[in-house]
């Protein structure tokens, strides 16, 4: 670490559950590039609350007066999605970097209008697609660039995870609404897609059909249902920008293990893991047919479970805004994958290929 730790702020703590108490937190205490300044949460006393669990050094119970703080230099976003906008926008103009999980905004407008205002102030905006920058998915990506299966012919995945299933817990109720923009669609999808781009290349063009195989879903322990209005199953098939074709199975309700093979014209290599959450979550290998791989080590010592691949995502934004390099998954790739969901939807809707716009 070069100079001073940088000061982060959270907006979304939580002291008993959550992504930034699961995630976020054993990730920063495990990086001395940063120290956690400040947390917000919905009333002052959750923020307290939570500063108190995360060790800040002050609570907010407002998060817009949080990011415009002064002595915040990084806002990490970990809300629901529609309160991105919101946040992130708020954070910009206050000229903060920014660390916003996937996905971005609620649909590609919100997403385009937060990566244009990321553009214009010049700041560090990094997404939260930490599955796609696993160490393990960046290493398979690397031995695909150096020829290690020769030329990429075809990949078959199924990414499953146990949400969108047949009941759920009363605080994801709202991943059932497409209108919230955190779906099986964006969650599952979104990182299992990023990775396919990361190892084969990017899609050119993708068939689809997207299901809602139960349009019901039971809320855990209330006796309450309420509809399901995305699909909870998802099949893919894509051509990539260097040939290879992949099929794709996204599968709701269900914690099983990874399916991640892909086949080239001189061997194969295989991507392996399982967490209930779905493979961003957790520790992934990397194998190709010449042999095993060494295991893909996480960059920093004693973590475990969903904080292995986000704390490598810190490490880089803590290089690149240090350095001024640009390392990270950023706002302008949030777009794109947004705009490739998109394509997929409508694919699906009409029935047939089509192309993946590009730009």
């Amino acid at each position: 670490m070069a100079g001073p730790a940088l000061r982060i702020a959270i907006a979304g703590a939580n002291a008993e559950r959550g992504w930034a108490l699961d995630a976020h937190l054993p990730a920063l205490r495990a990086l001395p590039g940063f120290t956690i300044e400040a947390v917000s949460a919905r009333t002052q006393d959750n923020a307290e609350q939570a500063a108190a669990a995360f060790g800040a050094r002050r609570a907010f119970g407002d998060t817009l007066a949080m990011v415009r703080d002064p002595d915040v230099d990084v806002v990490a976003v970990t809300v629901k999605v529609p309160e991105h906008r919101a946040i992130v926008l708020a954070s910009l103009e206050a000229g903060k970097h920014l660390y916003c999980e996937w996905p971005l905004g609620r649909d590609l407008s919100e997403a385009r209008d937060m990566a244009d205002a990321a553009a214009k102030v010049g700041v560090h905006a990094a997404i939260g697609l930490q599955g796609a920058n696993a160490l393990a998915v960046r290493d398979a990506a690397r031995l695909v660039r150096e020829g290690a299966i020769g030329r990429p012919l075809n990949l078959r995945v199924v990414s499953s995870t146990a949400g969108w299933g047949a009941i759920a817990p009363p605080f994801y109720a709202y991943l059932q609404d497409r209108r919230n923009g955190a779906t099986l669609a964006t969650i599952a999808g979104g990182h299992t897609l990023a990775t396919v781009e990361a190892v084969v290349g990017a899609f050119e063009d993708v068939a689809a059909r997207n299901t809602i195989l139960r349009p019901s879903v039971e809320i855990a322990g209330t006796g309450d249902r309420v509809e399901r209005t995305c699909p909870d199953h998802m099949m893919i098939l894509g051509r990539h920008d260097g040939g290879c074709v992949s099929s794709i199975e996204i599968v709701g309700g269900q914690a099983a293990p990874l399916l991640f093979e892909l086949r080239g014209s001189e061997g194969s290599l295989r991507i392996d893991g399982h967490h209930p959450g779905g493979y961003q979550c957790g520790a992934l290998t990397v194998t190709v047919s010449q042999g095993p791989e060494e295991p893909a080590q996480p960059a920093i010592p004693g973590l475990e479970g969903p904080a292995i691949n986000v704390a490598q995502i810190y490490a880089q934004l803590d290089s690149d805004i240090r350095t001024g390099s640009r390392t990270v998954p950023d706002f302008e790739y949030a777009v794109r994958l947004t705009r490739l969901l998109d394509t997929i939807d409508a694919a699906s809707d009409q029935g047939r290929t089509l192309p993946v716009p590009q730009g």
